[in-house]
């Protein structure tokens, strides 16, 4: 399937690939423009703006806004209660929370 959603970057903000020799742990870098984001971030509506860091086929970073919504199918479904990991037993998926874990911070 192929997403033939249009590209909506966000104003101000602009992502880098990490620097020469920097260490593994550093994924890119962020630079903002503070008064350009406000102002981008005013026009928007909600509470909340999803963006996705992205490498275009040049394989320069930039950011887009992720204006992606579930399906009302999808969204009338309850997420599956269990699930097999590949090779494994069945286990119950942890409940959501509001926080995201820690685990992959390197420090």
């Amino acid at each position: 399937m192929s997403d033939q959603r249009e590209t909506e970057f966000v104003d101000g903000l602009i992502v880098k690939a990490p620097r020469a020799g920097a260490p593994d742990y550093i994924i890119g870098s962020l630079s903002i423009k503070r008064q350009e984001l406000i102002a981008w971030l005013e026009a928007r509506d909600g509470d909340w703006v999803n963006i996705e860091i992205k490498r275009a086929k040049s394989g320069k970073y930039y950011a887009a806004v992720d204006n992606w919504k579930p399906s009302s199918e999808r969204a009338a479904a309850p997420p599956p209660r269990d699930y097999k990991p590949q090779g494994g037993l069945a286990r119950s998926a942890p409940p959501p929370s509001d926080t995201a874990p820690n685990d992959e911070i390197p420090f």
